[in-house]
């Protein structure tokens, strides 16, 4: 698994669908808005990349919605089908 540094964080990169993670990329996208969340998925819609933050289920600001177990959920209702994705992990 890789590592990369946004920001001052360090995450791994512990899931890609079709080779589609770019660092170039994340580094235009990346926020400090990011930067409480243990996890960021990326999916492609319409060659834009767009993220999102999810938690571990028992951090004190998780939700229903950002609960990295739905993840799955989250890609079925809101990614188009076969959209290249991946997720990074927080290194604590």
């Amino acid at each position: 698994m890789k590592t990369y540094e946004f920001l001052g964080q360090k995450y791994t990169l512990v899931e890609e669908k079709e080779d589609c993670f770019s660092k170039t990329l994340m580094e235009e996208k990346m926020t400090d808005y990011f930067l409480p969340f243990d996890y960021i998925f990326g999916d492609y819609a319409g060659d834009k990349l767009r993220l999102k933050g999810f938690y571990e289920k028992n951090h004190p600001n998780v939700k229903p919605y950002n609960n990295i177990k739905m993840l799955e959920k989250y890609k079925k209702d809101y990614c188009a089908y076969g959209a290249k994705t991946f997720l990074l992990k927080k290194q604590k």
